[in-house]
């Protein structure tokens, strides 16, 4: 029993462990140049919000709205990601897209991650007109006020990521621990956030599946006469 734990430990977390670690070891900071990239935008960002003459151009580039103008939210919603929201302290921003962004980025590549990152966030930021158009009354609904709730910070695009990662590397219950946290929030609090972030999620295990049938298809087909990989029968 007692290398249960252990051997739990070995098959959640191992190939996921040994891929960073070998990146951080061989290519230290290297390893993540995307990754910290996004870190300093998203503090160059707080800082400049937070100055008397930067609010409004941080708001112009990279605030969503629901309210806004669908080819205005589009425009905004890639640098809506490394704007921090006023509510909510800096350093959690920061944490979560060095933590998250940097395992992903050694786990997925740059461009992936990125993608991942902007689908989830664009399916949080179209899940709200839904959302709103749907109602209060509505289980997946909001009220009409939160179409002018400022919509930033990469919550929505961390929580996909991570989804996505854990898919990856076989870190099943990792996983599902994540995604059970994000319906508790949402059973706790039922406020724009957390739904946006059920709808990210909802997006990434959309394209999960999607990957994995083609995946399944692919190791389902026989190769043909005339591809690379084909070799004609072995003759006795």
């Amino acid at each position: 029993m007692r290398g249960a734990p252990k051997d739990f430990a070995r098959r959640e977390w191992g190939p996921l462990f040994a891929t960073v670690r070998t990146a951080l070891v061989v290519k230290r900071w290297r390893a993540v140049p995307m990754t910290l990239g996004a870190v300093c935008l998203t503090a160059l960002f707080q800082l400049v919000q937070n100055q008397g003459w930067g609010y409004q151009p941080v708001q112009d580039i990279g605030s969503v709205r629901a309210e806004d103008p669908l080819w205005l939210a589009l425009l905004r919603t890639p640098l809506s990601l490394f704007v921090p929201a006023l509510d909510l302290p800096v350093w959690g921003a920061l944490a979560q897209v060095l933590l998250v962004f940097g395992i992903a980025e050694i786990c997925l590549g740059r461009w992936r991650t990125l993608a991942v990152a902007y689908l989830a966030t664009l399916a949080g930021t179209l899940y709200a007109r839904v959302g709103i158009a749907l109602g209060p009354d509505s289980p997946f609904g909001l009220p009409a006020s939160d179409a002018q709730v400022v919509d930033t910070g990469p919550s929505a695009a961390v929580v996909g990521l991570a989804v996505y990662v854990c898919w990856r590397y076989g870190a099943r219950w990792t996983g599902a621990v994540v995604v059970l946290a994000m319906v508790i929030e949402v059973v706790v609090k039922a406020n724009l956030a957390g739904k946006e972030h059920i709808a990210a999620i909802a997006a990434v295990l959309a394209l999960i599946a999607v990957r994995a049938r083609r995946r399944r298809d692919q190791d389902g087909v026989e190769p043909r006469p005339g591809t690379r990989s084909w070799k004609p029968p072995i003759r006795s």
